[in-house]
């Protein structure tokens, strides 16, 4: 058995935020939809980018494309709806 891996029956905790909001998994890879669904987000209205300092990460084409979570990782959600102009 590798080092690096760990063992299956000791999950280890994952905590990320989603629009600020803290959610826990012990999942290593989730789908942007799963993300979403997780966090209480509607995946078929909304899509998920990631921030990693200044820049924003889409994931609006891979919705179902695995991403490697990682503690405070942090997530925001957008509108597939047309915002309305005033």
């Amino acid at each position: 058995m590798e080092a690096a891996k760990a063992p299956k029956h000791d999950p280890h905790e994952i905590e990320f935020t989603v629009d600020g909001e803290t959610v826990t998994t012990t999942e290593h890879e989730l789908t942007p939809v799963q993300i979403m669904q997780l966090a209480g987000v509607d995946p078929e209205s909304h899509y998920l980018k990631e921030i990693r300092g200044q820049q924003q990460i889409s994931y609006k084409d891979t919705p179902n494309e695995p991403i490697h979570v990682h503690n405070n990782q942090r997530f925001i959600t957008n509108s597939l709806e047309p915002t309305p102009v005033s």
